[in-house]
């Protein structure tokens, strides 16, 4: 029997039978796991230096605001040209960066404006890394039905670097040093790189004509399409109002908790563990007929896990919120994500995964700005009742809306 064989690979995991999928994995796990441990080392040395919440906002905010300005016209522009050869040049950059962050904390160089400087270029990389990535897991799966499996797959990789990255990024600190945690993620970024030269994805159908009428091409179909438009709006909402949740953790390891980088770590690895929770339920129950409803319960769980958060409990019940908070923020945006892919044309894939990452880590830097803002003028905890209380306000007039226009159909 074939290696390869369906048969052999239980369903959960299927789309692992394809030996570019197979390499591609185990580099895209390395890479994001240094990519956690250096988003938290970042916020820890940022908030070590100054205490600002604003600024811990505002890295969020120039870390993300590229997805959605620079994204789809990324994505238009990939969909002209070699989407590998392309990653492979955005990794090798990343990596370099990371060693430059290593050097400039080993030097006591890093001040407000490098941090700041810094963040902008990581965003900027990272708009045009993201869609990349994404759209090349369809060329790494030969069978077109495994792809959203891949899709669920990638994601538990993810979330599973998410729940182990934080803890570990806390460790590092205390032991070698926010430097320590550069260097390892510069090594990561390197093992993705080696295992791109080493896949050899199918041809891919390239778009034709100027980036500008490439671009205006996705918007159309976009914005034409209802089903798709409202699914938009739904991603929207709960990252700018749910994903915030971020900014505001330094703030709750020192001050609510009187913790170190360590709590930290233990903090954002709960909301990863919800969200390595959340792939595996999806990897069981993510059938295309139950994505729209799973799309709802993972709103509704943010929203509760968000007021939760804001009675200000225990740490042992703020990390089970935090896990919910994971777990509804990844169920919906997987969701979404495997309900965008499965309806794109391949030739307009590029873009309209592009469009999704811009909706979905664009507005959740807007979120995390005014969360800082907000936290500074207020407190955490209202800032993240407020978050919660509208965006269950949100998925209640969705649904009554959603109801309404079935009625009419009718």
């Amino acid at each position: 029997m074939n290696p390869a064989s369906p048969s052999r690979w239980p369903a959960p995991i299927r789309a692992l039978r394809h030996r570019n999928f197979q390499i591609y994995f185990v580099g895209q796990g390395l890479s994001t796991l240094g990519k956690w441990v250096q988003q938290v080392a970042l916020a820890w040395l940022a908030y070590h230096l100054t205490g600002s919440a604003v600024l811990l906002g505002t890295i969020a905010f120039l870390t993300l605001l590229p997805q959605l300005l620079v994204g789809p016209l990324a994505g238009a522009w990939s969909d002209r040209h070699d989407k590998r050869r392309l990653l492979m040049a955005v990794q090798a950059v990343l990596a370099v960066q990371s060693v430059a962050l290593a050097l400039l904390t080993w030097q006591h160089w890093m001040g407000r404006e490098v941090i700041i400087a810094m963040a902008l270029l990581l965003g900027l990389l990272n708009a045009l890394e993201t869609p990349l990535r994404q759209a090349l897991i369809a060329s790494f799966v030969d069978d077109p039905d495994d792809l959203p499996n891949a899709l669920v797959l990638n994601a538990m990789l993810i979330n599973a670097a998410r729940f182990i990255g934080p803890p570990l990024a806390g460790m590092l600190i205390n032991w070698s040093g926010e430097a320590g945690c550069f260097l390892l993620t510069s090594i990561a970024f390197g093992m993705l790189l080696i295992g791109l030269g080493k896949v050899q994805s199918r041809a891919q159908i390239r778009a034709q004509g100027s980036t500008g009428e490439i671009f205006r091409e996705g918007l159309r179909y976009l914005w034409c399409t209802l089903a798709i438009r409202r699914l938009l709006i739904s991603v929207v909402m709960v990252n700018l109002l749910a994903s915030c949740y971020s900014v505001l953790l330094p703030i709750l390891a020192r001050h609510a908790f009187s913790g170190d980088a360590q709590t930290l770590g233990w903090l954002w690895g709960a909301a990863g563990a919800g969200a390595f929770v959340a792939t595996i339920f999806l990897a069981f129950a993510g059938g295309a007929s139950r994505l729209s409803r799973i799309i709802v319960l993972g709103t509704v769980v943010c929203a509760v896990s968000l007021c939760a958060m804001a009675a200000n409990p225990p740490l042992g019940f703020t990390l089970m919120a935090l896990a919910g908070l994971g777990f509804g923020i990844t169920v919906s945006n997987v969701s979404s994500n495997m309900t965008l892919q499965g309806a794109a044309p391949e030739a307009l894939r590029g873009r309209v995964i592009a469009f999704y990452i811009a909706m979905r880590f664009g507005f959740e830097a807007i979120g995390g700005l005014l969360a800082g803002l907000l936290a500074a003028a207020l407190n955490v905890q209202w800032t993240l009742l407020v978050a919660g209380v509208l965006l269950g306000t949100y998925q209640v007039c969705s649904g009554l809306l959603h109801r309404r226009a079935e009625k009419g159909r009718r």
